[in-house]
């Protein structure tokens, strides 16, 4: 049995997109607000955010870039990084542990048990 075709119609996401992402509008804001009983988004911060934590100063932010500039300055950031040698295992190198050792040491349950075998007398 065939499986019914989606058309390319149905897939689109006719303007859901705009409506996920870019956030509410000025009457879906005022609609919350007014739900909350806030007067404006300042008075709701000051309502929820302890007080202990909130800064008076500007955020000290750098002016916008376009899309160029941005790609630019990244690319340029890019370049400072620095790859390293990574020192984790100090100094391990993977060996062939002989079976001998492995059976008699790793494997012994004289290792890993806390209780003596039984012994009879």
């Amino acid at each position: 049995m065939t499986e019914p075709h989606t058309t390319l119609t149905e897939l689109e996401m006719h303007g859901d997109f705009i409506r996920r992402h870019i956030g509410p509008s000025e009457a879906d804001i005022e609609a919350m607000l007014a739900e909350l009983g806030c007067r404006s988004v300042d008075d709701l911060i000051n309502q929820v955010v302890p007080a202990n934590i909130i800064s008076e100063r500007e955020l000290e932010m750098d002016p916008p870039r376009s899309e160029r500039a941005a790609s630019t300055y990244l690319r340029h950031m890019r370049h400072r990084n620095q790859v390293f040698v990574s020192m984790i295992g100090c100094g391990y190198h993977g060996t062939v542990m002989p079976p001998v050792i492995r059976r008699n040491v790793f494997e012994n349950p004289d290792w890993y048990t806390a209780s003596t075998p039984y012994q009879a007398e």
